[in-house]
């Protein structure tokens, strides 16, 4: 069934759609959820409220890119998880890791104007990665999007582990420079 298709099920409230997302992206969305919290438990219950939100959601929004929207559903679901069960497994999961690399660049810096606004922020790292090789932004994204590992992300972009980090270095570099020239921060 094509993504068409299962959007047109939620749209004439058709259980189905539910049972036809999950075939065609449970893992997908499993990936991703348990990328950020860790544990297969707190992933299966974050991927059942993605579809429980999709579900809501959908006869007031039509998304253009299913995969996207329910991934996009799924990280704030998995952040939200995260942040509320507040236990040592939040260590060690890869959430944290690249969370801490990226807020190097965003955190570290004093606001130009006081609290800039997120989607001023969005919007110019979307700017930045539109101008970046297309590898260098498919490492990033995996990253700092998907919460890859570092070795999964070298992995399937075809490189070292150690060219990877340099090049996600060089990357984060580019990006706080990028930032304040944007105007963003000081």
């Amino acid at each position: 069934m094509t993504d068409a298709e299962i959007i047109e099920l939620y749209f004439r409230r058709d259980e189905r759609a539910i049972s036809e997302t999950m075939d065609r992206y449970q893992r997908y969305l499993m990936k991703i959820a348990l990328q950020i919290v860790g544990d297969r438990q707190d992933a299966e219950e974050v991927v059942n409220d993605t579809y429980h939100t999709a579900w809501n959601s959908m006869p007031d929004y039509r998304p253009e890119v299913l995969s996207a929207y329910l991934c996009k559903i799924t990280r704030q679901k998995a952040i939200d998880r995260l942040r509320y069960l507040r236990r040592e497994k939040r260590q060690g999961s890869e959430y944290t890791v690249s969370y801490e690399e990226l807020g190097e660049v965003i955190e570290s810096e004093t606001p130009a104007v006081p609290g800039p606004d997120d989607n001023l922020l969005k919007e110019a790292i979307a700017r930045f990665l539109k101008d970046l090789p297309p590898d260098a932004r498919h490492l990033f994204l995996g990253r700092y999007f998907y919460f890859d590992s570092l070795k999964e992300t070298a992995s399937y972009c075809g490189m070292s582990e150690s060219k990877a980090k340099s090049m996600l270095h060089r990357m984060r570099r580019k990006l706080k420079a990028f930032l304040k020239k944007e105007g963003l921060y000081e």
